[in-house]
């Protein structure tokens, strides 16, 4: 079964650390949504599975659109896919754009998961980010949707910043677990050249964090959320149980997935693509860029996205797909790695210990072919 994601670009204001496709633009929201729905109906033979398990309408900032809008897109994608047996439909929101109203509209409409970003309990956290809610702002958000019977919300946090380690960290991270979302991603802060914090980098106005930094606050998110009894099912995300993410595990275990809109990725099992226009470019006309993958391409991808869940790879499923050999060669070259801990093996399946995640990435590079 396949996947649909909605790429919603545009924002109020753009935030420090921010490298995704956006526009704070609104005046070509209109002229995009129409055009979103030319591309759906335009290319909705990308996908060669015609049925579709999860929907996602992501961004920049969808709620930014009424619960209305969203609901056309879903209602258009019921004609063109076999939408019977989706499972999650989901919307990120910002938690100042949800008025009771909107609470209300999206309760009435077939979105079942709400994710906001939240970032971080701290004001001055959320200012330094540039981010356009209070705390405050975010607690009514999730009692609002709450308050109208919406019974699945992830939160997303940021940690890795410097100056809001410590105890502005770990009164984030309580503050988190006292909510009682389903699902929570915490992910690490990545500065990137080309945004805001990218330059004030460049100029030496802000630092990274040092390495033995990043280990103990992943450390910190990792204990706190796993003692309140969230599953630490993927490198950023922990659910209750029954709560994991189903369009982003759809991602991680190779799924179809035809994404909508500038800055959307799409992938039909053999050729990746992307669109990365501007939402003025993408409103006249829309053009991709692609790749196809080879065998070895796809057993590459297939390890690097395995290793950042906690069911890891399966041997034996690589060795019915790319052939024994393969298989071999990459159970050899993970031997010194469970020798030492980094990975571990159960059967068929190696994997990376949840409390070892953050050198994920070291490992797979050396397990790549």
């Amino acid at each position: 079964m396949g996947a649909l994601y909605f790429h919603i670009p545009f924002c109020k204001r753009l935030c420090g650390y921010c490298d995704f496709v956006h526009s704070v633009k609104s005046r070509f929201m209109p002229q995009t949504v129409v055009a979103m729905h030319e591309e759906l109906d335009r290319e909705s033979g990308f996908l060669r599975d015609r049925k579709i398990r999860t929907i996602y309408f992501g961004g920049g900032t969808p709620s930014l659109l009424h619960p209305s809008e969203i609901e056309c897109f879903i209602s258009h994608s019921s004609e063109l896919f076999d939408c019977s047996e989706v499972e999650e439909i989901t919307v990120e929101v910002n938690p100042d754009d949800i008025t009771e109203q909107y609470a209300e509209a999206l309760k009435n409409s077939s979105v079942n998961r709400v994710s906001m970003g939240v970032q971080s309990f701290d004001d001055k956290c959320l200012q330094f980010m540039g981010r356009r809610h209070s705390a405050n702002d975010a607690l009514r958000a999730i009692e609002r949707l709450r308050g109208v019977g919406i019974e699945n919300i992830s939160i997303d946090i940021i940690f890795g910043v410097s100056g809001f380690g410590g105890q502005s960290l770990e009164r984030t991270l309580q503050q988190a677990v006292e909510t009682g979302v389903e699902h929570i991603s915490a992910y690490h802060l990545t500065i990137e050249p080309q945004t805001r914090f990218g330059r004030m980098l460049q100029r030496g106005e802000i630092e990274q964090v040092s390495e033995s930094v990043s280990e103990q606050e992943f450390d910190a998110v990792h204990q706190v959320f796993t003692a309140a009894g969230y599953e630490h099912y993927e490198v950023s995300n922990f659910a209750k149980e029954g709560y994991r993410s189903r369009h982003n595990s759809s991602y991680w275990t190779g799924a179809e997935y035809l994404g909508v809109g500038p800055g959307a990725h799409s992938y039909n099992g053999t050729v990746r693509r992307w669109c990365e226009q501007d939402v003025e470019q993408y409103v006249e006309r829309v053009e991709y860029g692609s790749e196809t993958l080879t065998a070895l391409d796809a057993l590459n991808e297939y390890v690097m996205v395995s290793l950042r869940r906690v069911e890891g790879i399966d041997l034996q499923y690589i060795a019915q797909r790319w052939g024994d050999s393969w298989a071999e060669r990459i159970a050899s070259r993970a031997e010194r790695f469970v020798a030492c801990g980094w990975l571990c093996r159960s059967g068929s399946r190696v994997a990376v210990p949840v409390d070892k995640f953050l050198i994920s990435d070291s490992v797979i590079a050396e397990l790549f072919e």
